[in-house]
């Protein structure tokens, strides 16, 4: 039981760590610059388990680790699927869809402001992926027989993100 608890504290500690730029993450880039923002955008969406994002979406916690940030997009529509939302018997694809989101805005937004190309058909793609490994990993978390319909789903709203997301 110790040697569990202790590699909780670990595991809580790093993943803690992913959320939170170090002192010299900060120093690197000035807040505010193409480099910074790039960087806490791909941290959140490839970095950060999918528990941790939630957490810090709901708080709006931005590059500095303090809530409230305005200067990145953190709003969300969840999955706007009209008929069937994000939740259905057999998943819960919500925080997929809240990271969907944050990825799709924020990867438009540093193009916006910064002139960088971020929002491209690469960029795209991988955010897509990581949807649709964000749903899977939630899938094979559900009861046994929940699982199959929970994929089926998955890769019904990957494909349809695929087909109308964008370049």
């Amino acid at each position: 039981m110790r040697r569990l608890a202790r590699v909780l504290v670990a595991a809580t500690s790093l993943l803690a760590a992913l959320v939170i730029p170090s002192h010299f993450e900060r120093a690197e880039a000035a807040p505010g610059s193409a480099h910074a923002d790039a960087a806490f955008v791909q941290r959140m969406l490839f970095e950060t388990p999918l528990r941790l994002f939630a957490r810090a979406a709901s708080q709006r916690i931005g590059p500095d680790g303090r809530g409230g940030d305005t200067w990145f997009d953190w709003t969300t529509d969840f999955c706007s699927a009209p008929l069937l939302g994000d939740t259905g018997r057999t998943f819960d694809f919500t925080e997929s869809c809240r990271r969907h989101d944050f990825g799709y805005r924020n990867t438009k937004l540093l193009e916006a402001r910064y002139r960088t190309g971020a929002w491209n058909h690469t960029s795209r793609q991988r955010i897509d992926q990581q949807f649709l490994a964000d749903m899977l990993t939630h899938c094979r978390s559900r009861f046994i027989i929940d699982r199959p319909p929970c994929m089926t789903w998955a890769y019904m709203y990957y494909g349809a993100v695929r087909a109308a997301g964008g370049p």
